[in-house]
């Protein structure tokens, strides 16, 4: 008889895991603490819900997201597959409606046949043979004590900072206008656009702005792909312009020009009644941001559905602990996965559960799990985890300097980065066609024009 397992966590993580698992046959005791137990952030029971962002990333195959998440539907991917259905217009980049999105996940999950979804705490590590340990980012500290306790190490953690969503009604549509960086796609997002005093006296009421307290550690350490917009603006006076507010790429209407500044507002909903602010990730205290937000052409009565806030993202050292798998080192049948793996971002972390729900099958079976070639995106960040440095180990997105070198040197960045794509995407075709096992020789190295990739 096939044994069960055990996945602790229903978010993006946990929940394409169960999947992956259930598709395969594999039946699987979903372990999720809300609503028993709430956290600073979730606002819903569902599983899967995105507090950060709605955006799941760029989807075009010259982008290393694109490229995961077009292998990740390649392999039936839940996340992805709802992803796609639930979207709502962001230019070339996956954004959902992240109301529908969560619920879709958790209807999905809550009727697939052998799941049994258990809605309490498991503060310690599952004894359970097969287990799939996909926590996330605000693992609860008993739990996490237990985890630190198995790795033998003191937790790393970093903060993540969350966007503030903003009514779209209250949004003065005669100071806005609608366009996408580079007219790339369409005209997705709104932008405030400011001059030059508008973006000073914004700066400096930023700088003087109150932060709310992080409490229980005595140094912030936050991911530098997710930074606080006060953080960033610590950094120069002009950083915000080459960060999250550049105007490159943009013209505004009303006066022909490019603008000094511009802030960047996205759908966040399919009704189009929410906007979030894009890059505007910060822990200001409420008060200030409504006072600061509202310096903003355009957004003079923003209601606010949401303030941005701050909380804490734990990790384990994953270079000492995880196999390319996501199977434990010291214990065979463990696995982690999702931001407690060591991955950052909400597709990484559901590709990390994807890799660990097939991983977790094969050993169900009896079988030894196969870690996906190192040419995907799925095995470059299986490398990453287990492969870095461990004595400086940081969470990072999938990116194309953790894919191995082509054969070649093909200096075009667009040709090199196509060149990328294919052999990713020949590779995990093979690599499927073999039932998951490793090829008996390297993958082939391809480059545009070969005929290989043709």
């Amino acid at each position: 008889m096939t044994p069960r397992v055990s996945v602790i966590g229903g978010g993006l993580a946990g929940s394409e895991a169960t999947w992956q698992l259930a598709k395969r046959g594999i039946g699987v005791d979903l372990f999720e603490m809300r609503p028993v137990v709430k956290t600073p952030v979730h606002q819903t029971s569902d599983f899967a819900e995105l507090v950060c962002s709605n955006s799941l990333r760029g989807n075009d195959l010259d982008q290393a997201a694109g490229i995961l998440k077009e292998e990740m539907r390649r392999l039936d991917s839940l996340i992805v597959r709802v992803g796609d259905e639930v979207r709502v217009p962001a230019g070339s980049a996956l954004a959902v409606d992240r109301g529908l999105f969560a619920q879709r996940i958790t209807e999905e999950i809550t009727k697939l046949p052998g799941v049994v979804v258990h809605r309490e705490e498991r503060s310690t590590l599952p004894d359970e043979p097969l287990a799939i340990v996909a926590t996330g980012p605000l693992t609860s500290d008993a739990l996490a004590q237990d985890i630190a306790r198995f790795v033998g190490d003191t937790h790393l953690h970093f903060y993540d900072a969350v966007s503030p969503v903003i009514e779209a009604d209250s949004i003065d549509m005669t100071k806005v206008f609608r366009a996408s960086r580079y007219q790339k796609g369409t005209d997705d997002y709104l932008n405030c656009p400011m001059d030059e005093p508008e973006y000073r006296s914004f700066f400096t009421e930023l700088m003087a702005a109150e932060c709310s307290e992080v409490k229980d550690f005595e140094k912030e350490f936050f991911f530098e792909g997710c930074l606080p917009i006060e953080v960033i603006a610590s950094r120069g006076p002009e950083t915000m312009r080459f960060g999250p507010m550049k105007p490159v790429g943009l013209t505004n209407p009303h006066t022909g020009r490019r603008p000094f500044a511009v802030v960047q507002l996205r759908q966040d909903n399919l009704a189009a009644s929410h906007f979030s602010m894009v890059g505007f990730q910060t822990h200001l205290k409420w008060p200030e941001q409504k006072r600061i937000f509202r310096m903003i052409p355009g957004l003079e009565n923003a209601e606010f559905i949401r303030f941005g806030m701050i909380h804490r993202n734990t990790y384990i050292n994953s270079p000492k602990t995880l196999h390319p798998t996501f199977e434990a080192r010291a214990r065979p049948g463990l696995f982690f996965a999702g931001q407690m793996s060591g991955v950052e971002g909400y597709v990484e972390s559901a590709a990390s559960g994807l890799l660990a729900g097939i991983a977790a099958s094969a050993r169900a079976r009896g079988h030894e799990p196969a870690a996906f070639p190192v040419e995907t995106a799925m095995g470059a960040l299986g490398r990453y985890i287990s492969g870095s440095d461990p004595k400086h180990y940081q969470p990072t997105n999938i990116a194309f300097g953790l894919f191995p070198d082509l054969a070649q040197t093909i200096r075009d960045k667009r040709l090199r980065r196509r060149a990328l794509s294919e052999r990713a995407l020949l590779s995990l075709g093979a690599f499927i066609d073999r039932g998951f096992q490793p090829s008996p020789s390297p993958a082939p190295l391809v480059a545009p024009g070969s005929p290989a990739s043709a």
